[in-house]
């Protein structure tokens, strides 16, 4: 019986990479996802620069779990800005956004975990539970895990899996209170997104 493939893999695929924790496995390897060909075993075509530009942005919104709208949003915020690296600016709204924090806080091994995390009232900013995924988390702001959630299935092994992990230099984590602050602000490049930002920004120029 052949690999059943399901809607994450196919989406992987499809954009060419592994976005999601799902398909980092030998499964997703071998299933067909990597090596340049399409499935009838033939070259795939040369892709056209709006094709790149749309796949780009497809990658953004899958990797950061950012709807349509949020992203066009970030996209506005940044275009109002003046004298600025556009690509840089797009990186900061991504990586501060709570549920991304939470992640690369170590708290979560997904962004989606840390999504679900955050919608499910387990985090705390600054002594206040906050259950929106998509704040904006700001210089000197604090992220711990609410007390009364410590104890969940969620945070089983946690300490252990955060000796072997070590959080962005704008971040700073107390492993023991499972707490943590921005110290500074994500520093394009410091992170590698494998993200092409210059690409998405010509896209939303067309449209």
């Amino acid at each position: 019986m052949g690999l059943r493939i399901g809607p994450k893999y196919k989406i992987a695929r499809r954009l060419g990479e592994k976005m999601f924790s799902k398909t980092q496995t030998t499964k997703f390897a071998i299933s067909g996802s990597e090596g340049g060909k399409t499935q009838g075993g033939g070259r795939r075509r040369t892709m056209s620069e709006y094709g790149r530009q749309l796949l780009e942005k497809q990658k953004a919104k899958y990797t950061y779990g950012v709807n349509e709208r949020q992203f066009s949003n970030y996209i506005k915020a940044v275009r109002a800005k003046r004298n600025v690296n556009v690509a840089a600016e797009m990186f900061k709204l991504l990586e501060n956004r709570l549920d991304n924090v939470v992640f690369r806080l170590g708290l979560a091994q997904s962004r989606l975990l840390a999504r679900q995390m955050v919608s499910h009232g387990h985090i705390v900013v600054n002594g206040k539970k906050t259950t929106i995924p998509s704040f904006m988390v700001k210089i000197g702001d604090k992220i711990s895990v609410r007390e009364g959630s410590r104890g969940k299935v969620l945070f089983t092994n946690l300490e252990e899996r955060l000796k072997t992990y070590t959080a962005p230099s704008w971040l700073i984590f107390d492993e023991t209170q499972l707490a943590g602050e921005a110290k500074g602000s994500p520093e394009y490049g410091e992170t590698e997104s494998g993200l092409n930002f210059a690409l998405i920004f010509e896209y939303y120029s067309r449209v």
